[in-house]
């Protein structure tokens, strides 16, 4: 017996933008704690700062994400519109247009013809249809701009509030600082196994791969803020 085959459902944007906000979320707010921190500012300095950060990454990510998707969306619904009225206008080039794709896909020139006619006597399959061979898109499954930035605006605050929290309860010391850094270690590697979820990648490989990218650039930054520190 054949098993179907299961796709994993990209099309939203939610779940993507959720996923990748907390890594963002993640990676710059750790930065920029670890660099107030080795610059030596005082803990509340760098609790403003962390709470901003939370706030001022996440409200970008929810605007740039909302913008990005509205515009692509738009985009595609434009070019679905033509293809509506080129069907409506021009119903037999389009049916001669679609044959000559699946022709060129390998399908016998007498199949090709029976199977575009089939599909060009329902308007809304032959929309369908032609959106996809032509446009690569389906009009059902557009994404939603509203989904991904609620998605993208809840996750980076979550990803950058766990290198944050350890600060809130009280004055920064070696303790705030290593929970800190084992609590976003920690959440580094949850996003790169939810990561592996989209890419296929082996999950120890996406864990891994992003812990080094919080690593660096906590380090980097840290390294930054003292030297600046230093030089104050």
């Amino acid at each position: 017996m054949t098993v179907p085959e299961h796709h994993r459902d990209l099309s939203s944007g939610g779940l993507r933008a959720a996923v990748f906000g907390a890594s963002d979320g993640l990676v710059s707010n750790v930065s920029l704690i670890l660099g107030s921190d080795g610059a030596r500012v005082a803990g509340d300095v760098l609790r403003i700062a962390g709470i901003a950060g939370l706030l001022g990454g996440a409200f970008s990510m929810a605007a740039g994400e909302y913008v990005s998707m509205r515009a692509q969306r738009e985009a595609f619904e434009h070019e679905i519109e033509i293809e509506r009225r080129e069907l409506h206008d021009n119903p037999e080039g389009e049916q001669r247009e679609l044959e000559g794709i699946y022709i060129r896909r390998g399908v016998a020139p007498a199949v090709a013809r029976e199977l575009s006619a089939e599909i060009m006597s329902d308007p809304d399959v032959a929309l369908v249809t032609h959106a996809h061979e032509e446009l690569g898109v389906d009009p059902a499954a557009l994404g939603s701009p509203v989904k991904a930035a609620l998605s993208s605006f809840v996750a980076f605050a979550v990803g950058a509030f766990v290198p944050l929290a350890p600060f809130l309860g009280g004055e920064r010391s070696g303790v705030t600082v290593g929970l800190a850094i084992g609590l976003t270690g920690l959440g580094a590697c949850v996003v790169g196994i939810s990561i592996a979820y989209f890419t296929s990648r082996p999950k120890l490989f996406s864990a891994g791969r992003s812990l080094l990218i919080c690593a660096l650039a906590g380090g980097i930054t840290y390294l930054v803020g003292s030297l600046i520190g230093i030089a104050r």
